[in-house]
């Protein structure tokens, strides 16, 4: 990335974070490890339907945390390689994947040094949920998407949408917060700008206190994303727009049976995430 020495101190930030709560993301039941591990996928219903067969494709998961949809992903018969920036998170993965008895390759490294440190290139690039908010640099990505794909290969996306990144439910306490309305809150056009956020908890909702309380976060705008896509080569074959998301943004939101967040009745039915798949020719 041309840009890439700009954006080293919310590098730094965002991977002490992440380091940090790795073991708190492992031990906590929103991820649902105990269940993966006595053999239950735990992908969400979305996307184990939009994914498709996947059996004796290679996969690539950019930004895989410590690892549970790729060993998801692996249990369906992929080939499957993990990257993340977090040195925690990829030991935590290579365990994950000896303790459920799953072949699959964890490399650490930062998103937009994938193409010189991993070698293989792929069927299928993998990026879910919440994992472009923390790069700086949309087009840069989607030119390592392109980078790490075969001809023919695919990206599949699944996102929060960056429309609802910009709004919030303001107040003092989650009290004041869950009877507030939705107001625009963020910048939707803030290229390269981070959001700092300061939380000394992480958002499974454990309680357990971090000492890494800082996170730099961006907002790309779905035009962005599009286009960074297109100008690096890919053609988009799919694109669609949902009214839920794998997490309660906001403290109104409502658990439905898919295990997905919608706002409640009577209110404004709004886009919450979108997925896209584009091909490299």
């Amino acid at each position: 990335m041309a840009d890439q020495a700009a954006h080293q101190e919310s590098f730094a930030v965002n991977k002490a974070r992440w380091d940090e709560v790795v073991p708190i993301h492992v031990a906590s039941t929103d991820y649902q490890v105990r269940p993966f591990l006595a053999g239950q996928e735990t992908l969400l219903p979305i996307e184990a339907r939009e994914i498709g067969d996947i059996r004796g494709k290679s996969v690539v998961h950019l930004q895989c945390h410590f690892g549970l949809d790729t060993l998801n992903l692996a249990r369906r018969g992929a080939h499957v390689t993990g990257l993340d920036f977090s040195p925690q998170a990829v030991a935590a993965a290579r365990d994950l994947a000896a303790r459920a008895g799953l072949e699959a390759r964890f490399v650490e490294g930062n998103l937009y040094d994938a193409p010189q440190i991993i070698a293989e290139r792929f069927d299928l690039a993998y990026v879910t949920w919440g994992a472009i908010n923390w790069l700086p640099d949309i087009r840069a990505w989607a030119k390592v998407v392109a980078a790490m794909l075969k001809p023919g290969g695919e990206l599949y996306l699944l996102e929060a949408h960056p429309f609802a990144f910009a709004l919030d439910q303001l107040g003092e306490d989650k009290q004041q917060r869950l009877a507030a309305p939705l107001v625009p809150t963020y910048d939707y056009f803030q290229p390269g700008r981070p959001l700092v956020f300061e939380s000394d908890v992480t958002y499974t909702g454990d309680d357990t206190k971090v000492a890494n309380t800082k996170t730099h976060e961006f907002l790309h705008a779905i035009s962005d994303i599009i286009t960074g896509l297109l100008n690096a080569g890919l053609a988009l074959t799919y694109f669609a727009e949902h009214d839920s998301i794998a997490w309660s943004m906001w403290p109104k939101m409502v658990e439905g049976p898919d295990r997905m967040y919608r706002l409640p009745e009577g209110a404004p039915n709004l886009p919450l995430s979108f997925s896209l798949r584009a091909r490299k020719g």
